[in-house]
């Protein structure tokens, strides 16, 4: 089978499962107790705490663990915005995570914010000049994701990160899917570190296990906790800690991010090579997204006149692992929300078909990948004519 779904989630990588079946076998300990169990799980917590925090350049004091990218949008969007009394103002974009988009519908319904969602042109990016020019003296807080899931493309912030720290809001990112498989960094004078005040990842992205992930934040940023309980994280998120998973994260990104660039590189090559190889044996197959502003291991296309779904599931019969661009709601198809917002007909959006690669093949694997592929493709194109 290849898997080519680590936009969903990437497979467990030996160094996370290594770390996690350590915490699990050597017997219980809560890292708040003082005997020495618990100190054992709290020097468990600790060092995953610095590995995270290495891996981003960030101060282990910045890093607060969450259960995952979902949690960490949450804490940082309902947390700042409610914990900074300078106004009720919003400024996000139309192509957002959903846990970023029903977090802006839960502020502006129960807490009177105002939200005001940018636009994005037909790759997908977002208009910087209307994010600047819509951000005023009382917008609390800027929420851009770096890079799209969806379509893979990612967003220059820079510009709308200096507007917004023009006027004392908050800058917030949500790199769950860049962080992945792109050299980030929250340093202050790294990307995107130099622009933002908070960023989101995600422990499953990197091939640590699911259920972890935090929310890095400047030190002095202010912010409300979600949950409300002991003193766990500097009081930021009550709870006793899912060590195994903690531990899990700390692994996963200490093997992923000293390499990050190199592999990046690799897998680009890869994605272009694919792409190519797919839009021009595919009549009506399109690239979506931008060509190459994108995540190195990201190839989406819509494909009109195709089954969106039906492609998926014959895929899988032939052993591809991809994921498509619509979503079921309630046993019906609906076309994806962010194809719409790039100006995609209903249409043409549910046939959208997303390949995420979570590591470089090597060059059979990857030829036999292609032919796969192409072969079910095929099918479905002498069918459509």
């Amino acid at each position: 089978m290849f898997y080519l779904d680590a936009a969903a989630t990437a497979p467990l990588r030996p160094e996370a499962r290594h770390a996690m079946l350590a915490v699990l076998e050597r017997g219980p300990g809560n890292a708040s107790s003082v005997h020495t169990p618990g100190k054992t799980a709290k020097a468990t917590l600790i060092h995953a705490r610095q590995q995270v925090a290495q891996a981003f350049g960030a101060r282990t004091a910045e890093v607060v663990f969450t259960a995952g990218g979902t949690e960490a949008n949450n804490l940082a969007l309902k947390g700042i915005a409610t914990a900074t009394p300078r106004g009720k103002h919003i400024v996000t974009t139309a192509i957002e995570h959903s846990s970023i988009r029903k977090s802006c519908e839960f502020l502006a319904r129960v807490g009177g914010f105002e939200i005001t969602e940018i636009g994005v042109d037909s790759m997908g990016r977002v208009d910087q000049a209307a994010a600047i020019a819509a951000i005023r003296d009382d917008t609390t807080l800027v929420s851009v994701g770096l890079a799209n899931g969806e379509i893979g493309t990612v967003q220059a912030i820079d510009r709308i990160a200096q507007a917004a720290r023009g006027v004392g809001a908050v800058m917030h990112t949500d790199a769950v899917q860049a962080a992945a498989c792109l050299p980030v960094s929250f340093a202050a004078d790294q990307w995107p570190g130099a622009a933002v005040d908070a960023m989101s990842v995600a422990s499953h992205k990197f091939g640590g296990p699911q259920g972890a992930g935090a929310l890095v934040i400047r030190n002095g940023i202010t912010f409300e906790p979600l949950l409300h309980g002991g003193g766990q994280e500097s009081g930021h998120r009550a709870g006793t800690e899912n060590l195994a998973a903690i531990a899990g994260f700390g692994a996963a990104v200490a093997a992923v991010m000293p390499t990050a660039g190199t592999r990046a590189q690799a897998m680009m090559a890869q994605r272009d090579e694919f792409i190519r190889r797919i839009t021009q044996a595919i009549p009506g197959a399109k690239l979506t997204g931008h060509p190459t502003e994108r995540t190195p291991n990201h190839a989406s296309f819509v494909i009109e006149g195709f089954s969106g779904e039906s492609m998926l599931v014959d895929l899988d019969v032939a052993g591809v692992a991809a994921s498509s661009g619509s979503a079921c709601s309630a046993g019906k198809k609906e076309p994806s929300g962010i194809l719409l917002a790039m100006g995609y007909d209903p249409d043409v959006a549910v046939t959208a078909l997303r390949f995420t690669f979570p590591d470089p093949l090597d060059d059979d694997a990857f030829e036999q990948l292609v032919k796969t592929t192409l072969r079910v493709l095929d099918r479905h194109a002498a069918a459509a004519r």
